[in-house]
C-alpha cells in the first residue's frame, strides 16, 4: 500500500468516485480504498483524489501526483516530502 521510492512514498489507492463526501474507507486488497465526492468525468475524480490527499497530508498539491492509473479505478500516488511512517499517521488507515 505504501512503499519507499527514491522520488518520496508511493500510495497504492482503489478510487470509489461518485461518493457524497471524500473519505478514506480502510483497507481494500493491497490498495487504500478512497470515496471521492467527484464525478468520474473530465478528471474531476482525479483532481478531488489530489487535492484530498494534500490536506490529509498536510501537503501542497503540488507534493501530491497522480503517476498511474488515470483512467482506472486503480491508481499509483506520489507523495513528496513525507516518510511511509508520517503518511500512515496522516491518513490514519
Amino acid at each position: 500500500m505504501l512503499k519507499e521510492h527514491k522520488e518520496g512514498v508511493l500510495l497504492e489507492v482503489y478510487a470509489q468516485p461518485g461518493g457524497r463526501c471524500s473519505e478514506i474507507l480502510g483497507k481494500h486488497g493491497d490498495r487504500l480504498k478512497i470515496r471521492l465526492n467527484a464525478p468520474p468525468v473530465d478528471g474531476k475524480a482525479n483532481e478531488e483524489l489530489i487535492s484530498f490527499l494534500a490536506q490529509k497530508l498536510g501537503l501542497s498539491g503540488k507534493a501530491v501526483s497522480l503517476i498511474r492509473g488515470e483512467t482506472s479505478r486503480q491508481k499509483t500516488i506520489l507523495i513528496q516530502g513525507l516518510s511511509v511512517a508520517q503518511c500512515e499517521d496522516n491518513l490514519k488507515f
